[in-house]
């Protein structure tokens, strides 16, 4: 933590070139992508194992605190990824170093041309959500974000089990190694077969990522945004429209007509998502495997334990992303997602529609035409 604080200290004081604020631009960037990735992964696998959680995760997201974290999280994915584009051609190309600085001004650049449209796009959903709409009542603005920040408490519980997960195993390899207290002088990775193969692991998803990323941000955040995936309307790359199930168009809805959606007896939007599950999640932890080495250098059980955490979380996001995307679907899911969105309803203050109310009370069966 100290070596940590002492960076950012020195990076202020520094006030070094265009090369180095894009350094830590990335890394920053890089972070909070990761960071969402874990909340999204577990949250978007509650559509098929909890609909009812599934439900009250997307209100808390299309509540203000959440909708603020939206355009950020789009900007640290746009210029991450054209950052990283940078990079894998200068680590290439290393004849191109001397033109680093132009080249960082370009990416900035881009990413700015980039995000005029998109963040219009996005800001159009916004406008419609809370002044059109008026989906939220305008006394009802701080029952919503209290509502939304309680509702990820639980991933604040899951880091910390993942934590105490990966300090056991840090301390059982210490001990297997038998170094637990060793002076990290000689500790510094070397450069190993296995570190080799990560680097240029990195360097080729990083690839791979950026169209199916960019794809997922037109459809998931421009086209339909996460105000949209409750609303009654054809469920982007898909023929299917939301709400012709339940008694009223649900979150969990969306997610069964997109990741149900075949053609040519393929399951399009399943097979893409879990390609993109393996690629973002295996590039993402191990960029966070380097930022945490970095700063924990300084001690080989720290260090250790960095490793675990990311080794443990990665692995838990691609089990628990692989299973939702693998099992099969039933609808039952989007009739049990009902009840959560009359709640939703009253929290907003909002009136319930009356065909969920007579679903609720059992004059209707919530079932719709496919």
């Amino acid at each position: 933590m100290t070596t940590l604080v002492l960076t950012v200290r020195e990076t202020l004081r520094y006030r070094g070139a265009i090369g180095q604020w894009s350094w830590v631009l990335h890394r920053l960037t890089g972070v909070g992508v990761v960071m969402f990735l874990a909340l999204h992964v577990i949250d978007t696998s509650w559509a098929v194992f909890y609909p009812d959680l599934y439900v009250k995760a997307i209100a808390a997201y299309q509540s203000p605190i959440f909708t603020i974290g939206e355009f950020g999280l789009v900007f640290a994915v746009v210029y991450h990824a054209f950052n990283g584009i940078r990079i894998v051609i200068f680590d290439y190309k290393p004849e191109l170093w001397r033109h680093q600085s132009q080249a960082a001004v370009a990416v900035l650049i881009l990413t700015l041309i980039v995000l005029a449209p998109v963040f219009l796009g996005m800001a159009g959903h916004v406008v419609d959500f809370y002044f059109v709409e008026h989906a939220i009542a305008g006394d009802r603005v701080m029952d919503v974000v209290v509502f939304s920040i309680i509702e990820q408490l639980p991933f604040v519980a899951g880091f910390i089990g993942a934590l105490v997960a990966a300090i056991v195993l840090a301390a059982v390899f210490s001990m297997v190694r038998g170094d637990g207290g060793a002076s990290a002088r000689s500790k510094y990775p070397q450069a190993s077969p296995v570190e080799r193969f990560w680097w240029a692991f990195m360097r080729l998803s990083g690839i791979l990522i950026v169209p199916l990323v960019f794809v997922h941000l037109a459809l998931m955040h421009v086209v339909q945004g996460v105000f949209d995936i409750t609303a009654a309307q054809q469920v982007a790359g898909t023929l299917q429209v939301n709400g012709t199930i339940g008694a009223v168009p649900t979150a969990v809805e969306f997610v069964y007509h997109r990741w149900t959606y075949t053609a040519w007896g393929v399951y399009v939007w399943r097979v893409f998502d879990l390609f993109l599950l393996v690629l973002v999640t295996l590039h993402g932890f191990n960029g966070l495997r380097y930022v945490l080495t970095d700063y924990t250098s300084f001690n080989p059980f720290i260090r250790r334990i960095s490793v675990s955490l990311c080794t443990v979380i990665g692995a838990v996001l691609l089990v628990v992303g692989g299973a939702s995307l693998l099992l099969p679907i039933e609808k039952d899911i989007v009739n049990e997602a009902l009840a959560a969105t009359a709640e939703i309803y009253e929290l907003r203050g909002e009136e319930i529609p009356a065909a969920l109310e007579a679903y609720l009370a059992g004059d209707d069966d919530g079932g719709g035409s496919d």
